[in-house]
């Protein structure tokens, strides 16, 4: 049976549209509980109470609510700050009793106060002895109690079994039906030093427990970790690991991130780890944890943590792949591992999907298969990943040119940045680990300089060499965009670190590669996009005229460009040196002729919407493959129509049930 869990999420005045968004987010991510806080200094403010009248009702029709009623209001406060004993130490009860009179019919259970032995929550240096704390908790605890709901203590963080000891021989534990505990493993440095597992802090906390009343309950209302280092899958493994401590509830802290502009506490900002405590991010977007809980539950978090358990197993010499579980990277691993090698597979998780992709190698390939989620952006993990390294396949990276123009700086963080870690990582290893860079046709900029003449279907280019044999390696660079600029610069750092460190470095140039495992999107890889699309019944959006050409290259092909070019750098061939790797002339189509082909793979046509161009699109680029093909004797060997067919035929029978059964998948 799957355990119950709920979140952590403070709403404040006037934020309808977000309540609705964490509801439905939540709801998706199979949460029963919501601890939320209903601030008594808040509620006095003007409008507030027409606030929580819309509010508390609202969360209540979804989730179990535990409202944590804390903050003195200013003017009653004796420092005259929220953090305070109020000078009437009884006005505490009377808004609670207003409260339960109010909303009471919402929720069977309410938290009295907030992290008491937190300076910033309850200001002890006026009560350094807690007397006025338990009085105020005790007395608002008995009447909670009299009027017939139950009362949950706040709980200290860091946890004190010293303080709930106090509490108890005080009188406060006796009037509560459960106590709460805060415990952020991993995530404050603090904590770390001390902490000791969920076992033997809730034991500590049960055994307090027993001497003063037998019958409280043990809820944690605050549980988390922060992924300021952008370690999703810690952040995951963490939540797993808190489902199975011995409490009788789980509040995980929180749903969604904080903005940046926004005060942790009274005005104050805080380190980067406070920010970074969501499932989702700050704009909504899933990490690894909430992508699981929505998609695969609790299950799929425990199925993929323990697929990817801590540490790096060390293989003899292994092949490293970043972005091993993605498209290309997938199934590169599956033929390295096929041929018999160790593989390290090193990956954030990030796209959706991308687990499927894990799940089948470890299924097909078992042992020899050792997984790494981690960023590339943690420089400590490179180095880790690549520790003993015989081979670096670097592929992850930021891959869509309009998340960049969104996001630049996170774009420059994985794609230049990102990069630089990892050849950080093999110069720190003293050896010469030769290693491939996946690098992007992007560098060349948007090719505005090309002579082109626009025909019936495809844009065509006036020089007869070009339209021959593509662009080649000579073709000057033009950093257009975030996501150009970032591979670029990457790009040159690759082919640096060949000139400068001895490091047997190549970079390859990729055009359009599509293929089996790929999960396409608007975004990035347009010909799985346009299949799945069309496979549901559904229509694809063209932005421009449609008649931009690319060399689509099947994924099998490109597989065994990296197999050879990283051969030939063993070898000590072609280090240093960029090479463009597409589908060539011979597989130059535009995406009128893709969307064509479809149709008459399907047997119906494709409806086509038209949008406006977007920045930094080329009209046309095919790759002059010469230059590689002459280097390591590889050539193309999948055609365009029926690499299509083959990739049609997979995501049908592995990926998209068709909206009606087409006539046949014609070949």
């Amino acid at each position: 049976m799957t355990r119950a869990f709920g979140f952590v999420e403070w709403f404040r005045p006037g934020e309808h549209d977000r309540v609705e968004e964490a509801l439905a987010g939540m709801r998706a991510a199979g949460a029963s509980y919501l601890r939320t806080h209903l601030s008594w200094a808040e509620y006095l403010s003007p409008g507030s109470a027409e606030w929580h009248d819309w509010l508390i009702p609202r969360l209540a029709r979804e989730v179990e609510l535990l409202p944590c009623i804390h903050y003195t209001p200013p003017s009653l406060s004796r420092t005259g700050r929220c953090s305070g004993p109020p000078r009437e130490l009884q006005s505490y009860a009377d808004f609670i009793d207003h409260v339960l009179t109010r909303y009471g019919t919402c929720f069977s259970h309410v938290e009295l106060w907030n992290e008491p032995n937190n300076l910033l929550d309850w200001d002890w240096r006026l009560d350094g002895d807690f007397l006025l704390f338990c009085e105020m908790v005790g007395g608002a605890a008995w009447w909670v109690r009299e009027r017939g709901w139950k009362a949950v203590l706040g709980g200290p963080c860091p946890f004190d079994p010293l303080w709930l000891d106090l509490m108890g021989e005080r009188g406060v534990l006796a009037q509560c039906a459960a106590a709460g505990f805060h415990g952020f493993p991993g995530t404050w440095d603090s904590e770390e030093g001390s902490w000791g597992g969920w076992d033997l802090h809730l034991g500590e906390m049960r055994a307090v427990l027993d001497r003063h009343n037998p019958d409280c309950e043990i809820w944690i209302t605050e549980t988390g970790y922060s992924t300021w280092r952008n370690d999703e899958l810690e952040q995951a493994r963490r939540f797993a690991g808190a489902l199975k401590a011995p409490a009788e509830r789980i509040y995980w802290y929180g749903w969604r991130d904080l903005p940046r502009h926004v005060p942790v506490q009274e005005g104050l900002w805080f380190d980067p780890r406070h920010y970074h405590l969501g499932a989702v991010d700050a704009a909504g977007r899933p990490k690894l944890l909430g992508r699981l809980l929505s998609t695969e539950g609790v299950a799929g978090v425990t199925a993929i943590t323990g697929l990817c358990s801590p540490g790096l197993a060390r293989a003899a010499r292994p092949a490293v792949i970043t972005g091993g579980s993605g498209f290309i990277g997938s199934n590169l691993a599956d033929a390295l591992l096929a041929d018999g090698q160790e593989v390290i597979l090193v990956d954030n998780l990030s796209r959706p999907g991308v687990e499927d992709n894990l799940r089948w190698l470890k299924e097909r390939h078992g042992d020899r298969l050792h997984p790494m989620i981690a960023d590339l952006r943690d420089e400590t993990a490179m180095a880790e990943a690549v520790r003993d390294a015989a081979s670096v396949y670097h592929l992850a990276g930021q891959t869509a040119v309009t998340t960049s123009l969104q996001d630049p700086v996170a774009d420059f963080e994985v794609n230049a940045r990102g990069t630089l870690n990892v050849l950080e990582g093999i110069r720190a290893t003293g050896r010469p680990v030769p290693v491939i860079f996946a690098s992007t046709n992007k560098v060349y900029g948007a090719l505005e300089d090309l002579g082109m003449r626009a025909g019936d279907e495809r844009h065509v280019p006036e020089d007869p060499r070009i339209l021959r044999h593509g662009l080649a390696e000579d073709r000057p660079l033009d950093f257009s965009t975030p996501y150009g600029c970032s591979k670029g610069v990457a790009d040159q750092y690759v082919l640096d670190y060949a000139k400068s460190y001895g490091i047997p470095s190549a970079v390859l140039r990729m055009s359009c590669i599509y293929g089996p495992r790929q999960f396409g999107t608007e975004d990035q890889g347009w010909v799985a996009h346009f299949l799945i699309r069309a496979l549901g019944g559904e229509g694809v959006s063209v932005y421009g005229d449609g008649r931009q050409v690319r060399d689509v290259l099947h994924v099998s092909d490109a597989v065994a460009a990296y197999l050879r070019l990283m051969k030939a750098l063993e070898q000590g061939h072609v280090a240093g040196r960029a090479f463009n790797l597409g589908g060539g002339a011979a597989n130059a189509v535009s995406l009128r002729q893709v969307l064509a082909e479809i149709g008459r793979l399907l047997g119906r046509p494709v409806p086509v919407t038209q949008d406006d161009w977007r920045q930094g699109d080329q009209l046309y680029f095919v790759a002059d493959t010469r230059a590689l093909s002459a280097a390591i004797g590889w050539q193309a060997k999948i055609g365009w129509r029926a690499g299509l067919a083959d990739l049609a035929e997979w995501l049908a029978t592995h990926r998209v049930r068709p909206a009606r059964e087409p006539e046949r998948l014609r070949a």
